[in-house]
């Protein structure tokens, strides 16, 4: 998707400054508790979470905070699916019989360690891996609608494959909820110069992770 969340190369932001409080407020420690324990209910994948950030408006997106995009997100796929309503959002409570998650009710201290570790994302692969290390490819040109991994800056350039992860669910299928659809995963290098131009400092190596369908031979 192009969208404002996609910021690799954009001009005039100024520098990433590090902040190394994870929470600046106590709602913020409700809105990152909230949202896992409902995604291990089963109310969205990873990818689709990450997809409701990337539909948000960019003058919403460019003046939220980090957690307040979270809490827009939440609003924004619990109405999409069935799980609250509008008026529900604006009463701050249920009204009538609310929409079973699909993993069940989450219990106060009920498996709080599992629910905030990161799922395996490996899987099984379906063909051999088309790509080796040390191959020249050539990332795809691609403008998806929908949820993608490749980053804007990187498509349509030249790289070289440092690794071959292995085959991992594949998010630009993950994000529909119905097929994880794995595929082959590589870690690509770009001279910083063939992404940027002469302007950029050529000693620096750019390294991506891109899926099989982003990429194509050189």
């Amino acid at each position: 998707m192009n969208g404002i969340h996609d910021m690799g190369g954009m001009d005039a932001f100024g520098k990433v400054v590090p902040d190394q409080r994870a929470f600046h407020a106590e709602w913020e420690r409700r809105v990152f508790s909230l949202l896992n324990a409902v995604e291990a209910a089963g109310a969205w994948n990873i990818d689709q979470f990450r997809f409701g950030i990337e539909r948000l408006p960019p003058e919403v997106y460019l003046t939220s905070s980090y957690f307040k995009r979270w809490h827009l997100m939440a609003e924004l796929l619990l109405r999409e699916g069935g799980y609250v309503s509008a008026a529900e959002l604006a009463a701050g409570h249920a009204i009538g019989t609310p929409k079973p998650l699909p993993c069940g009710t989450m219990q106060a201290y009920q498996a709080v360690a599992e629910t905030f570790i990161s799922g395996a994302f490996g899987r099984p692969a379906r063909h051999p891996a088309v790509f080796k290390v040390g191959d020249t490819v050539r990332t795809r040109n691609i403008h998806s609608a929908s949820h993608t991994r490749l980053p804007r800056y990187a498509r349509g350039h030249t790289g070289r494959i440092d690794n071959v992860i292995g085959c991992h669910v594949f998010p630009d299928a993950n994000v529909t909820g119905a097929d994880e659809n794995p595929q082959w995963l590589y870690a690509v290098a770009f001279n910083a110069r063939d992404l940027w131009g002469d302007d950029a400092d050529s000693t620096v190596k750019v390294v991506i992770n891109a899926f099989e369908p982003y990429l194509g031979p050189a």
